[in-house]
């Protein structure tokens, strides 16, 4: 028992170290989205950043096509990392610069293509962005498999620290210095606010690529055709898999800009959808480190003799840990609402919907193991297109009827889907005895706990207030007494 215990516990270490270069920098992010709804912008302005940035999350998977997890897999196979290295980086460098070029050949049409005609910059600045973030993927990747987490995420610290302070000097100060005639000031004059948003973004960037000088120093630029032919193999499913995935986390921000009735109202729409949507960040903070952490550590555990009870064991602590976030913001939502402005509290009751949406994503990453230890990552990447195709369909059929609801019950349908197939098809290639008796036990729980929360009692705030944590509490300690006293045999 000691064995498995023992590789959970260096994973929850892992994964709390990476936190910090996940969960602060997009913590400190997340303290934007106050500054944006309720100082900054309009409905509409953050409409335009929130569809916007939707681009950029897509672009940036097609750019590293699936070379972060083939580089461990190589890096871990070959045990030649800077071959595999150089040979991965090479091919990003190409497909980046590429990029580029086209982009600013065609720079008004792609303006045009996505109504914004009038604001080239915007597709300049994002390009650069994009280019720049794909080069520094694979040294961050390098980074993570020489466990050097604290390298790794004071970079990432640093960067956002960059990059918020420019959004705070060019939002803020600089306006509230000259007042209404800031707007006649040489930068200001020829663009939007919203420009500053990514010009600040690049800044932190190209911070970021500075910073990564050491890494890059180690890099030639050379190819190993037989790798590299190998590494696509295995990461172009893995690229399926992240666009698709991509696709079910942005494309209800894009289509909601297309398929509204009124468009008019689109961009007001977007935002308060995409406001209510950040209040689930707690949530997406977690899984986010916690991918980045056990991607590297299941390869790592894969030849050990207790490897499926060490993964069953992630497994239920995992969805424990999950279903209590659920509870702290749901719990705790009339707190948690004062983070985006007021004007965008109508979108609210889309945030259990997107909470238990991104718990089905964090247990299909922990279902994954079972096609990347398979190299199986075709069938990864049936099941995210699976999602992908899911997400398109529902919010086509639901958003001209139901607006911003639709997307987030075609996010919840498509994550939960996922979830169930990759379960089901990793039971009979990669059997790995999960302990589903825990899972629905701390399922139901909270499930009850949350249906009792949102039951319209006579409390005065502060006895609401003291009742919450009471049912929260009960929830620590049934996991706790389960985790302690339980069986951990599976009941599946």
């Amino acid at each position: 028992m000691n064995k498995a215990i023992n590789p959970v516990k260096k994973l929850a270490g892992e994964t709390a170290i990476y936190g910090l270069g996940t969960m602060v920098p997009r913590f400190l992010n997340y303290l934007l989205v106050p500054l944006y709804t309720i100082y900054v912008f309009t409905k509409a302005e953050y409409g335009q950043v929130t569809l916007l940035y939707s681009y950029v999350a897509i672009l940036l998977v097609l750019l590293t096509f699936g070379m972060e997890t083939a580089f461990f897999r190589y890096a871990n196979k070959s045990k030649n990392a800077k071959t595999v290295f150089n040979t991965a980086t090479s091919a990003i460098l190409i497909a980046s610069l590429f990029f580029l070029l086209l982009v600013i050949v065609f720079l008004q049409d792609i303006s045009t293509l996505i109504q914004y005609p009038a604001h080239n910059e915007y597709v300049l600045i994002i390009a650069i962005i994009i280019v720049l973030d794909s080069i520094t993927a694979l040294p961050f990747a390098f980074l993570r498999y020489q466990n050097k987490a604290v390298k790794f995420s004071s970079i990432r610290i640093i960067s956002v620290v960059i990059t918020i302070s420019l959004n705070l000097i060019f939002l803020v100060v600089i306006p509230n210095y000259f007042g209404d005639n800031y707007k006649d000031l040489p930068i200001y004059r020829s663009t939007s606010l919203v420009t500053f948003v990514f010009i600040a973004n690049l800044a932190g960037s190209l911070s970021t690529l500075i910073m990564l000088s050491n890494e890059f120093r180690r890099f030639n630029f050379k190819i190993d055709a037989v790798l590299l032919k190998k590494m696509l193999s295995y990461g172009l499913p893995i690229l399926i898999i992240s666009l698709s995935f991509m696709i079910t986390e942005v494309a209800d921000k894009i289509l909601l800009k297309y398929l509204l009735p009124d468009r008019s109202l689109a961009d007001s729409q977007l935002g308060i959808y995409a406001a209510s949507y950040k209040l689930a960040i707690i949530m997406m903070l977690f899984i986010q480190m916690f991918r980045y952490a056990a991607e590297p550590f299941f390869f790592s555990e894969a030849d050990k003799k207790d490897a499926k009870l060490t993964y069953s064991r992630v497994m239920t602590l995992f969805v424990a840990f999950t279903w209590f976030i659920f509870l702290l913001v749901m719990l705790y939502i009339n707190l948690f609402k004062h983070f985006i402005g007021e004007a965008f509290w109508q979108g609210l009751q889309i945030v259990p919907i997107i909470l238990s949406a991104k718990l089905f994503l964090g247990v299909f990453y922990n279902l994954s193991v079972w096609y990347k230890l398979t190299n199986k990552t075709f069938y990864g990447a049936i099941i995210a297109i699976v999602g992908g195709l899911i997400t398109i369909i529902l919010n086509v059929l639901l958003i001209p009827k139901y607006g911003y609801m639709g997307s987030a019950w075609a996010n919840f349908a498509s994550y939960f889907a996922i979830m169930i197939i990759s379960y089901l098809w990793g039971r009979m290639i990669f059997r790995i005895n999960y302990e589903i008796n825990k899972i629905i036990l701390y399922t139901i729980t909270a499930l009850i706990i949350y249906f009792i929360s949102i039951y319209p009692f006579d409390f005065q705030l502060f006895n609401h207030y003291i009742f919450v944590t009471i049912l929260l509490i009960f929830y620590i300690l049934i996991v706790f007494l389960t985790q302690r006293y339980g069986k951990t045999k599976s009941t599946i």
